[in-house]
């Protein structure tokens, strides 16, 4: 495997929550600095050495609504 993707979202309780695509793996934080430390790490802990990604995407989603 060479990348791994998370789609990235605001948490309704502040901070951001991380959930990749594709594989069980789940993190949040309060700011995107430490979701990015977040990731990294539970990244290195889900896979083995040799099948660890060069890459890790972060895809952010933004969801704004307005009332009318």
């Amino acid at each position: 495997m060479k990348e791994v993707f998370f789609v990235v979202e605001e948490s309704v309780e502040g901070g951001f929550v991380a959930k990749a695509l594709g594989e069980s793996i789940f993190t949040e934080a309060e700011t995107m600095d430490e979701l990015r430390v977040n990731v990294k790490e539970a990244v290195e802990c889900h896979f083995d050495k040799d099948e660890m990604p060069k890459i890790i995407r972060l895809h952010m989603i933004k969801e704004e609504v307005i009332a009318i």
